[in-house]
């Protein structure tokens, strides 16, 4: 029984061990260049694939962030974090304020930071569990240490879902506005961030009355704010 016991704990070791260092790895390599895919583009693409009354797309046309407009940055700021700037990839007052709903019994909202939001859509499946979470909260903190804020607000605007099968602003302003990302005004960014809650339920070509509120919202938040130099 000790036998096994021992055996377990060493191949537990072992696959622990390469975890960390291809997690270290892969975050450290596509610190300097572009994700080509994600683990979330497969599984909505193998989703796609098993369901005959849909197509099968895949939008995405990876840009720097200096061809994106500080209109589309400014956007998901305040619409997602308006914090980004200032925490290390956990907003501790979004958590406390769900802690307290929670013991209230209230229906708790959504409060991932656009570092986590990153972590997730970059490196990780789409399930909710507990073990994600511990793996979101894991790839978040390393792509703290590992990346400049710039280059984690670039491959958010990279990699975020804005419609089924569209993949970053790029493809997105092209789906939606035939332009370049480079070229978004206030107003087309503050919609692409509006529907950010639910890209399939929300969406930017029929926004709901509840999209253009959001829009609406969004846009006074962006005149408040601004970009760090």
């Amino acid at each position: 029984m000790m036998n096994y016991f021992s055996f377990f704990l060493k191949k537990l070791w072992h696959w622990t061990k390469w975890f960390f260092i291809l997690s270290i790895v892969s975050v450290l390599l596509f610190r300097f260049i572009p994700l080509p895919i994600t683990p979330t583009m497969l599984y909505f693409l193998g989703e796609q694939a098993l369901d005959s009354k849909r197509d099968i797309v895949l939008k995405k046309d990876w840009e720097s962030l200096s061809n994106i407009s500080p209109n589309m940055r400014l956007a998901v700021i305040g619409s997602e974090d308006q914090l980004f700037y200032d925490h290390f990839g956990f907003d501790l007052t979004a958590i406390k304020k769900a802690i307290r709903n929670n013991e209230k019994g209230r229906r708790l909202k959504g409060g991932s930071t656009i570092t986590q939001q990153t972590a997730k859509n970059a490196f990780l499946l789409p399930h909710r569990n507990y073990l994600r979470k511990g793996l979101e909260a894991y790839f978040t903190l390393l792509i703290e240490l590992l990346w400049s804020k710039e280059r984690i607000i670039e491959v958010y605007l990279n990699v975020i879902e804005f419609g089924n099968g569209i993949y970053g602003a790029e493809a997105a302003s092209q789906q939606y506005f035939k332009k370049s990302a480079s070229k978004l005004t206030r107003g087309e960014a503050a919609l692409l961030a509006a529907v950010l809650p639910n890209p399939i339920r929300y969406r930017v070509d029929k926004p709901s009355s509840y999209v253009i509120r959001r829009k609406n919202w969004i846009k006074r938040q962006m005149g408040r704010m601004s970009l760090p130099e």
